[in-house]
């Protein structure tokens, strides 16, 4: 206990001695060191001068480029370049802001401080200031930098589209014609010794990897990848499929997933495969210029047409019909199943001697009847698929069975296909071999799209169907936590999954136009990324991290709103002394401000500078002055009926001829309940413009129950009186005061009308109450023998 003690005292003084105040000394010599602050991260000039030669270095390829390839690797290179310049201004940042906060602790010099202290914090003060307007300009010298790169994209693009408008629209030599067939027989000489020096520079590269001592190294490599594009690409395939089937939840969630896994594992095992196979290539000596620009092509190439395999194998699932998405007959399957294969398989041959003439710098004859060549051959491929799965598709119809699900989008397919195919050999045919080979090219990139997001936008409708499912277990925590019903989750994963899929064909339609073949996925999401992430959003300063913070907002926000107006309607409202209707008012009105505020906190979570937004305040200035002062009125006259109450919930209104209940006042329209208990949606400002009667406002309107009945003119006035007064004043419902009385209201040769007029407590019982009279009236009217009058027969 002694020891505890003096540990408490020990570690006392020690916290007073700690205190400032204790000793001066001690303070002020701590106040002059300064503290040790992180290293600030910054770049040299000679980084920056580096950044700022390789541009210019690519300013002056792109200037001398003249083919469409060598325009495709300066772009290459300049949005790496665009990356490098990202990562260096990201790595400023936080430097940046740490000096600018060092600074602001700083603050300006005091009056009253002494002189050491004053020349020791404005040392320090110029220090930091130092440090900071460095950083700060080379931060302005990467911004100039970025943008001119970004200026030379545009220009490339530019050059690239001039240049294949170009190449489309130049006639050349048809694929009749004997010259065009003539470098397969006799190839020119300059182009012979392009070849045998790319043939030689070949050569040395093989030799290198096969050298004595590395023969076996290389032999293991190429094994390697031998084996994981085959058995690996199957046990990697096999493997996604167990993970799906035995953890995803079954249903249509399941089958989807088992597709995508198909791709991932296909993709995967042939980029493994790649890498090895360059490795195996360059582990001994690099490759050269010219081989390196082949190699990077190649390897596009090779994705592109792992991607055709691998998708028309997920998606048509020959060995597991039950897997298939589309919902295509067996027979059709089993009939395309093998064109994509031997597609992917001619373009990689085929495209391979192309880029190899290109890279070569090989005579346009040369390049042109390459060019042909892959067109013809991809042209007759499709071609083939297209009569093969027609034929396939008329023998399903034939016997009385159904081809596709589908059947209007399988045939715009087909049709859009064989249109291609025919203008491609049209082009061919006289002379147009580029044009030939763009149709062609088109054909294959918009297949890769549209089954590469088609799969997509299954998996992700499949996934907000999983995940809102009312029997899932995601689905009963959501309804739960957001105290929503099965329609109400309905609708949001209705939403969610709408709002998905129309951002995935954004992005595919995108797709479509920024690549080709031969794209790669890292230069179409930077192409995508650079279109959707534009001026304008750049100018709203929308950015990722804003996206998020918005979305827990208006998730938050909207929860609290919900579960406040379910306090309100439950447990507050029901104990104060307030009629339903005007509970009902309150509880509405304060939605209605309170989802408006949750808009403003969500754009402002979203960084939007509101001063940015003047077009959309012009627009929907414009807006409402033609279209939109309806809407506007409408929703006044809301506030108005919410304020001032002339009507409430539950009031019984007449209005316009109609007369019925209100059931509930929205923030544009009214619903009034008829007596037939259909709704009629008034909109709120006729309630406010128009003459309304309020039949039950005030809490004290009574029903009048009104009968007129036309009775021969033989009989006996006072009878009939004294029977229509006695059926009035002994029914329970009609009041006494004031008291029920009849009048003699027209005197005709057909008969004399008698009006009986009663009140009775409420007008929403005059229906019934009245029916109830009639019976009881023609009862008595038939014990005593007394007839109504008859109408008179027609003439």
């Amino acid at each position: 206990m002694c020891n505890v003690w003096k540990s408490m005292i020990y570690v006392a003084f020690a916290l007073l001695v700690a205190t400032p105040g204790w000793l001066s000394a001690a303070t002020m010599a701590d106040t002059l060191a300064p503290a040790p602050t992180a290293p600030v991260i910054s770049i040299s000039d000679s980084e920056l001068l580096g950044l700022q030669s390789q541009l210019n270095s690519l300013k002056q390829q792109v200037s001398q480029a003249s083919t469409y390839t060598q325009l495709e690797s300066a772009q290459d290179l300049v949005l790496a370049l665009i990356q490098n310049i990202e990562r260096h201004s990201t790595s400023l940042l936080p430097g940046q802001a740490q000096l600018q906060a060092q600074l602001n602790v700083l603050g300006p010099v005091p009056l009253d401080e002494s002189a050491q202290v004053t020349s020791a914090i404005t040392t320090q003060r110029d220090t930091l200031g130092e440090q900071k307007d460095r950083i700060d300009n080379q931060l302005k010298t990467l911004a100039a930098l970025k943008v001119s790169a970004a200026e030379l994209i545009t220009q490339i693009a530019s050059i690239r589209r001039s240049l294949l408008e170009a190449e489309v629209t130049q006639q050349t030599n048809s694929i009749l014609n004997p010259r065009f067939w003539s470098p397969l027989f006799d190839l020119p000489l300059d182009d012979r010794q392009r070849f045998s020096a790319l043939v030689q520079q070949l050569n040395v590269t093989h030799q290198a990897a096969w050298q004595p001592g590395q023969r076996a190294i290389t032999a293991s490599l190429l094994v390697l990848a031998l084996v994981i594009w085959s058995l690996g690409r199957k046990f990697a395939g096999r493997g996604l499929a167990w993970l799906c089937i035995h953890r995803m939840p079954e249903g249509r969630l399941r089958r989807s997933s088992l597709a995508l896994a198909s791709v991932l594992a296909t993709v995967l095992s042939a980029g493994i495969a790649l890498q090895l196979l360059h490795f195996a290539a360059t582990r001994q000596l690099p490759y050269t210029p010219l081989l390196a620009d082949l190699a990077q092509y190649l390897e596009k190439l090779a994705y592109t047409c792992v991607m055709i395999t691998g998708l028309s194998r997920a998606l048509l699932s020959t060995k597991h019909p039950s897997w298939r998405l589309p919902d295509i007959a067996d027979p059709v399957a089993l009939a395309i199943e093998p064109y994509p294969r031997r597609l992917a398989s001619l373009l990689l041959v085929l495209v391979t001697l192309v880029q190899m003439s290109n890279v070569t710098g090989m005579s346009a004859e040369v390049v042109l009847f390459g060019r042909g060549i892959v067109a013809l051959v991809v042209a007759l491929v499709i071609g083939a698929l297209l009569l093969r799965v027609s034929k396939t598709r008329r023998a399903l119809i034939v016997a009385g069975e159904t081809p596709e699900g589908v059947t209007t989008s399988a045939g715009l397919i087909y049709v859009f296909a064989g249109i291609a195919v025919v203008v491609s050999l049209f082009a061919l045919v006289i002379g147009y071999v580029t044009m030939a080979r763009f149709i062609t090219y088109e054909m294959v990139w918009i297949f890769i799209v549209f089954a590469a997001f088609y799969l997509l936008t299954q998996v992700y409708q499949d996934t907000c169907e999983s995940l809102f499912s009312p029997r899932q277990p995601t689905g009963k925590a959501i309804k739960q936590l957001l105290g929503i019903g099965n329609p109400r989750l309905e609708q949001i994963c209705t939403v969610f999954s709408g709002a998905g899929r129309a951002i995935l064909m954004l992005v595919g339609v995108i797709a479509l136009f920024v690549g080709g073949v031969g794209t790669t996925f890292g230069q179409l999401v930077t192409s995508t990324a650079a279109i959707l992430g534009g001026e304008g959003l750049r100018k709203l300063n929308i950015v990722p991290d804003n996206l998020m913070r918005a979305f827990l907002t208006l998730l938050i926000g909207v929860y609290l709103i919900r579960t406040l107006r379910r306090w309100l309607d439950g447990e507050f409202l029901p104990k104060t002394e307030m009629d339903p209707g005007m509970c009902a008012s309150l509880s509405t009105l304060f939605a209605n401000i309170g989802y408006a505020l949750v808009v403003l906190l969500t754009l402002s979570s979203l960084g939007i500078k509101w001063t940015n937004l003047a077009w959309i305040v012009s627009a929907l200035s414009v807006g409402i002055g033609f279209g939109l002062q309806e809407i506007v009125k409408n929703f006044i006259s809301g506030l108005i009926l919410l304020t001032e109450r002339p009507v409430k919930v539950g009031d019984l209104i007449s209005i316009s001829g109609v007369e019925g209940d209100i059931r509930r006042i929205n923030v544009r329209a009214t619903e009034i309940q008829l007596a037939d208990r259909s709704i009629m949606i008034v909109p709120n400002s006729h309630l406010i413009s128009q003459n309304l009667r309020n039949v039950t406002l005030g809490g004290s309107a009574q029903g009048v129950v009104i009968l007129e009945l036309m009775f021969p003119l033989d009989i006996d006035p006072e009878l009939v009186q004294n029977l229509l007064m006695d059926s009035y004043t002994e029914y329970e419902s009609i009041l006494d005061k004031p008291a029920p009385f009849l009048r003699f209201s027209q005197l005709k040769p057909e008969g004399i009308t008698l009006t009986i007029t009663g009140y009775v407590g409420s007008p929403r019982t005059v229906g019934a109450i009245k029916s109830e009279l009639l019976f009881e009236i023609l009862k008595r009217l038939g014990a005593a023998g007394i007839e109504l009058a008859k109408p008179p027969p027609p003439a």
